[in-house]
């Protein structure tokens, strides 16, 4: 079995996926030990490690370089954040995903946003960037940001509506996995897994369900995103001004 589809054997709903996302290779190297049965990046943090900015500022031959890296460290499949895709369309998109792939990624997460824009890509543009990406071969996780700003309370069902819109015509773009990000709401987590023809991602929240109450929504891979990243550097934070003030630290 190759890394794709060893990777893609994973996504079982109601049995999900844990993925402490990494952002470098010494990163991965830690999440691997600690059990790991795959290793993803998340875009906010291996940008933010380099001092730059989520929203593809860290360019693509960047994020090749630390995947070669995170690679040689690791065994496991790798998937990573790909942001938007790297490519103003699905030409350039399918070559970014493509180098991606050769380089040795198992997978991908694409947004169905443009850097630095609220509004979604229409579902057919959408569909086109996510066909040429999964026309490489590497397995495509087809984010969703349907949910973003919006007050789950007052739109569930238009929003889960919108959601299996389009995850159908993700599905048939090629993509293999569905990740629908900024949603903690129960009753739209089942409804979107049971009506999804991919098997759903979600991103941990602290005001979410917990790991077990998403795997019996039916969710079949969780994301912990940037919060691995911002725990990592909120300590360091805490740890340097214990110094800086005279006292020790806790390491």
């Amino acid at each position: 079995m190759n890394k794709v589809e060893e990777f893609a054997a994973l996504h079982v709903p109601g049995k999900p996926l844990l993925l402490v996302n990494i952002w470098d290779a010494g990163s991965a190297k830690v999440v691997a030990a600690a059990g790991a049965r795959a290793i993803a990046t998340g875009s906010y943090g291996v940008a933010e490690a380099q001092g730059l900015k989520d929203g593809e500022d860290f360019p693509l031959d960047a994020v090749l370089s630390n995947l070669e890296r995170i690679l040689a460290v690791t065994d496991l499949p790798v998937t990573i954040d790909l942001e938007s895709g790297y490519g103003a369309d699905p030409a350039a998109v399918g070559r970014s995903v493509g180098m991606a792939f050769e380089a040795g990624a198992a997978g991908i997460n694409m947004e169905d946003r443009l850097p630095g824009r609220n509004e979604l890509l229409p579902v057919a543009e959408q569909a086109a960037r996510l066909s040429a990406a999964a026309g490489t071969g590497i397995f495509v996780n087809a984010r969703c940001d349907v949910f973003r700003g919006q007050d789950v309370a007052t739109a569930r069902d238009a929003l889960v509506a919108a959601v299996l819109e389009r995850a159908r015509a993700y599905a048939d773009a090629g993509a293999r996995s569905l990740f629908v990000p900024f949603m903690a709401d129960r009753a739209a987590i089942s409804a979107i897994c049971e009506g999804s023809p991919l098997p759903v991602n979600i991103l941990r929240s602290k005001s979410g369900p917990t790991h077990r109450e998403l795997a019996e929504l039916g969710v079949a891979r969780i994301s912990h995103g940037h919060q691995p990243w911002a725990a990592a550097m909120a300590y360091l934070a805490t740890q340097a001004r214990k110094v800086f003030a005279g006292e020790e630290p806790d390491y």
